[in-house]
């Protein structure tokens, strides 16, 4: 087959081979009513989660402070009834750590640090850091973001089909990103318009919850101040504090919360 041949029926097959996959992934954002492209179900990223949180359980240490455990539970309680996440159980731990961190997987798995804790002081600002993990949670920014490590997996592995070339290491990648990959994939950072609807999720939230939106800002002004080179680990995957804030501020007034 002459070459300019061979070149437009791998062209033609990489077009077919995207279609079908932008159609497989085709799903609608249940907050925004856009579409997301989204191919893990909810059951592998269910297990995703519990592989996820089973080995930080193992690994990290585990606060016994009952009074903690009972503010987490409260306090996550709430928010995650105000998020209309109810019908599922969840775990609640918090991490016996200094660190500034927080995070909600999509499984049903909730974990505060310590020093998250402290910082937040307050039921209304830890209500803050709970309300905006959910809402990634509620958002399904964990699924597409898995979805798109899958999809360029599987794009690679394509490619490889078409184009005749045998990669011995496309299964390993393949399982890894199902498995491995997407396990840590899952506390990686969201993009900066997942972050933004997390915020805005995470208000609404709160003040269905009953918790006062503009405690939110002041967690973020304490953010703000505890940056720099050593700021909390918070910041790492929840950047740009001073112009999420004026967004915070904006919304809460267009909302009159």
């Amino acid at each position: 087959m002459p070459a300019t041949s061979r070149f437009h029926v791998r062209s033609r097959a990489l077009g077919c081979a995207a279609f079908v996959l932008a159609a497989a992934g085709c799903s609608t954002n249940p907050y925004t009513g856009e579409s997301q492209f989204i191919l893990v179900s909810d059951a592998e990223l269910s297990q995703m989660s519990a592989q996820a949180w089973s080995q930080m359980i193992s690994e990290e240490p585990v606060s016994r402070d009952p009074a903690l455990n009972q503010r987490a539970r409260r306090v996550a309680d709430r928010v995650i009834q105000a998020a209309g996440l109810g019908g599922q159980p969840w775990e609640v731990a918090v991490f016996d750590s200094d660190e500034r961190n927080a995070f909600v997987l999509p499984g049903g798995q909730i974990g505060v640090y310590r020093g998250m804790m402290q910082l937040a002081d307050t039921d209304d600002q830890l209500a803050a850091v709970l309300g905006h993990e959910v809402g990634h949670v509620v958002g399904r920014h964990a699924a597409e973001r898995a979805s798109q490590q899958m999809g360029a997996g599987l794009g690679a592995q394509v490619l490889g089909g078409v184009l005749g070339g045998q990669d011995p290491n496309a299964a390993g990648r393949w399982q890894q990103i199902l498995g491995v990959g997407a396990q840590y994939g899952l506390v990686l950072p969201y993009s900066r318009s997942n972050e933004s609807e997390a915020d805005l999720l995470g208000i609404d939230y709160m003040v269905r919850a009953g918790f006062n939106p503009r405690q939110a800002i002041t967690l973020w002004q304490k953010m703000a101040a505890e940056g720099g080179a050593r700021g909390p680990a918070f910041l790492s995957t929840h950047p740009d504090p001073a112009s999420r804030i004026v967004e915070i501020e904006n919304y809460i007034a267009q909302r009159g919360y």
